[in-house]
């Protein structure tokens, strides 16, 4: 009998969430997605066993759609979370034998401005096109053939496409991960491994209207206890202007009646407050 699980991910092939899910998932089936949406509901609906989509990003910042959809759009735990370097390298067709004489450099957007002082040092004289991915940056620059074209994309892409790393590391910054979520249909979270950090809870607030100090009261629920939230940002209810929702992500301690006194004080506030997630985060380190 078959156990492998099938593990779906925002797609192409070749980006960072493809590394993000072979990390997780090294030698289960992995299938590409078009959009963030596609992917959990083949979640939802059976088609792949758990789905890894992006959260945020140290430099873009949030993915807003990956935070609407969980929160407001399917009902799907947050099973784990991985937090991924961002490691962009300039890839060359393997007939180029000089990258310096490159003309065009391929990928996508946010791709090229993470490289912008690279490229302008390096290759001020090449014109920078953008892509839908830096895979697909890639895959154009393989199946065209001009050795005078380049992508930006990383070692997965670059073995993917049959490319060259010809620079590593153009990056700009060290510091620019990206953490992606993994979901699940049950809330049996994911095996420890030698990447784990921590683990941790995802909130979703709801406050009543016209309800001076509710945000106080909330965060002041998590303070004395000496809960540590890591993170806290607003969404809109998409009901009218003003009306927002909070997620609140907070390491969880070794004691779990921490956080059920969390919950019992905020619902007798008359707060809203669910659970997204109960899970382990792994961490990639560039070591």
């Amino acid at each position: 009998m078959d156990n492998q699980k099938k593990i779906g991910f925002l797609g192409p092939e070749g980006t960072f969430t493809e590394i993000a899910a072979k990390t997780l998932f090294q030698d289960e089936d992995r299938t590409p997605f078009p959009t963030i949406r596609a992917c959990l509901e083949a979640v939802e609906n059976g088609s792949v066993d758990y789905g890894v989509v992006p959260l945020e990003n140290t430099i873009e910042g949030s993915v807003n759609m990956t935070l609407d959809l969980l929160s407001q759009q399917v009902s799907l735990p947050i099973v784990g979370e991985l937090v991924l370097p961002i490691r962009q390298h300039l890839l060359i067709h393997p007939d180029q034998n000089d990258w310096t004489k490159v003309t065009r450099v391929l990928s996508h957007p946010h791709a090229i401005a993470q490289c912008h002082v690279f490229l302008q040092k390096e290759l001020a004289q090449a014109e920078l096109s953008n892509a839908a991915s830096t895979s697909a940056a890639a895959e154009y620059v393989q199946s065209t053939g001009k050795i005078e074209e380049a992508a930006i994309g990383n070692e997965l892409a670059a073995e993917k496409y049959g490319l060259t790393i010809a620079q590593a590391d153009i990056h700009d910054t060290e510091d620019n991960d990206t953490r992606f979520l993994v979901l699940h249909q049950t809330a049996e979270s994911l095996p420890r491994t030698k990447l784990f950090r921590e683990d941790r809870v995802t909130y979703k607030i709801i406050l009543p209207s016209d309800y001076p100090g509710a945000l106080h009261q909330v965060l002041a629920a998590f303070a004395w206890r000496n809960l540590n939230l890591t993170k806290i940002e607003s969404r809109p209810m998409k009901t009218g202007l003003g009306n927002y929702f909070f997620i609140i992500d907070v390491e969880r301690p070794n004691r779990d009646v921490l956080l059920k006194g969390v919950m019992e004080e905020i619902q007798a506030l008359g707060i809203g407050i669910s659970v997204l997630g109960e899970y382990p985060c792994f961490v990639v380190t560039n070591k």
